[in-house]
């Protein structure tokens, strides 16, 4: 039985970027014959359209947000957390129904970044919303550039 892994969609070739645009992970695609993937847009599933405005943390990391000490803006200002919330939880809950332990997501996204993410328009250290959400029920995260 092979290993099913949660993905981005954006790093199997789905047009799920903020702008439009896929992010197709050749890494990814090498690791693929031995795993069933799972496709998924956080952002998309809470509701985001694409193309959509860049967003970010409004302070710290996705763990900030899940907490409730920050926010997640967009480059206008609008207040999109309730999307990345909705988004990240269905995220989780579609690993836990299809039995994910992992989950390979796209570094520096607001979402999926897993070592660093988008804070206030600069890089920081620490996940963002999915990936700090799947830490926290115990998936093991890949981060892929």
């Amino acid at each position: 039985m092979s290993t099913v892994v949660v993905v981005s969609a954006c790093l199997v070739g789905f047009p799920t970027r903020y702008d439009g645009r896929s992010d197709l992970s050749r890494e990814v695609l090498a690791e693929a014959p031995d795993c069933t993937l799972v496709p998924v847009c956080p952002e998309q599933l809470g509701g985001l359209p694409t193309p959509r405005p860049p967003h970010y943390c409004q302070r710290g990391t996705g763990e900030d947000v899940l907490a409730g000490r920050s926010r997640v803006v967009s480059a206008e200002g609008a207040d999109v957390s309730a999307a990345f919330l909705r988004g990240a939880q269905l995220v989780a809950r579609l690993a836990e129904l299809v039995g994910a332990r992992e989950a390979w997501l796209k570094e520096g996204s607001p979402s999926c970044g897993v070592r660093w993410t988008t804070s206030a328009g600069a890089t920081v250290a620490g996940p963002g919303v999915t990936a700090a959400l799947l830490l926290s029920r115990g998936l093991e995260l890949r981060g892929f550039a």
